[in-house]
């Protein structure tokens, strides 16, 4: 209780001083501000860049959605676009249609791209997931198939990806079994392939890419679930792989953050910072704040104290990530409510991003744009 009700204190302050910016944000969606207010220039200041996950499709055709991605961010992830299931929908047949447009907006507007992801046990192709469960495709083969994926893709996109999630989400959360390593027993990976292939991913795709950033991506990873159990499992198994020589150069911490839970930013803070004393680099890649709101369509928050806690997290989400001088970018997970995986995966919840339903910025928006105005200039940030 003593940590929500320092939280509600620090939200209230937060959030007033952040309303006060509400106008210099419409002013800049509106097309009437100077580009210097956008979040991809305030964060150039410090050379710490701003991202975020783009829906591929929607570039060009929908104006609105295509000037925010251009105009407020330095970096872009593939939302879906990289994942097998997207690349590989059948057996040696690719389609890199929706992330080759992607790669190509990114150099023409100046963003970096960080692509997503290699080795997940989520969004397989069906003949994948088919072959094995039914025996057609032994563990070996497996092995041999997800050596080739992650050499393909790799490869296909040398030199023009920053950043690469090789690996996403093995580790145990505490409502699942760990083995003795802190991995998942139940990840589809870890089952059929073991322990070893997490540090065979990574060394596979360094010799198909060596300049490319290769992280390690995960969520609730600097307490978020109250607990430093997942954060410690992580810290000790990567610090491991880098004694052993394999080519891990860093943590993607998600940020998927909820409004009714607490959250110890401190705690967060120093746990980014201890992957970065490690020799890491460290990036905030999934950033959102969710709340219950009234509807998915229209996502109104049903607290009004929401309103407020949103855009505090937020904020306490990238202030944390400024402090460590590690961290070389900040991605939210989304351009807008009304494109949020959010609804769809959380009953209830939404409004967990910086724009509202209808493209326009919210608090939590204009509370960002004050953060990186504070510390332009600050020269704590390589761009890697």
């Amino acid at each position: 209780m003593k940590q929500l009700r320092r939280r509600s204190t620090l939200v209230a302050t937060g959030a007033a001083a952040a309303l006060l910016l509400i106008p210099a944000a419409v002013a800049f969606a509106n097309g009437s501000g100077g580009s210097d207010t956008s979040l991809r220039a305030l964060g150039s200041k410090q050379g710490l860049r701003i991202g975020t996950a783009v829906d591929a499709a929607r570039l060009g055709g929908d104006k609105g959605y295509t000037d925010i991605v251009a105009g407020q961010f330095s970096t872009v992830t593939a939302e879906n676009a990289m994942k097998w299931e997207s690349v590989e929908p059948s057996r040696g047949v690719y389609d890199w249609t929706a992330a080759d447009q992607l790669v190509r907006f990114a150099r023409q507007h100046g963003q970096a791209v960080r692509g997503h992801t290699l080795m997940w046990h989520n969004q397989l192709p069906s003949w994948l997931t088919t072959g094995v469960a039914n025996g057609s495709i032994s563990d070996a083969q497996l092995r041999d198939i997800l050596h080739r994926h992650v050499t393909d893709e790799v490869t296909h996109f040398k030199g023009k990806v920053w950043q690469w999630d090789v690996v996403n989400e093995v580790f145990a959360n505490s409502w699942e079994t760990p083995q003795a390593d802190g991995l998942n027993a139940d990840d589809f990976w870890i089952k059929h392939l073991g322990s070893g292939i997490v540090g065979d991913v990574f060394r596979w795709a360094h010799k198909a890419d060596p300049k490319a950033l290769l992280m390690y991506n995960d969520y609730n990873i600097t307490g978020e679930d109250g607990t430093n159990a997942k954060f410690q499992a992580v810290y000790d198994f990567v610090r491991n792989l880098r004694e052993q020589g394999v080519p891990i150069d860093g943590i993607g911490e998600q940020g998927h953050l909820d409004t009714q839970y607490g959250f110890d930013a401190q705690r967060y803070q120093a746990d980014l910072q201890a992957f970065g004393d490690l020799g890491l680099k460290v990036a905030v890649t999934e950033a959102d704040v969710r709340t219950f709101v009234d509807n998915p369509t229209d996502q109104v928050p049903t607290d009004s104290l929401a309103q407020y806690a949103q855009p505090y997290e937020f904020s306490e989400l990238l202030k944390g990530c400024e402090l460590v001088k590690q961290c070389i970018s900040f991605t939210v997970w989304g351009v807008y409510d009304g494109d949020s995986w959010i609804p769809g995966t959380f009953g209830g919840e939404g409004y967990g991003l910086l724009y509202d339903v209808n493209l326009k910025p919210k608090t939590a928006y204009s509370t960002l744009q004050q953060d990186l105005r504070l510390a332009a200039g600050a020269p704590r940030h390589t761009n890697g």
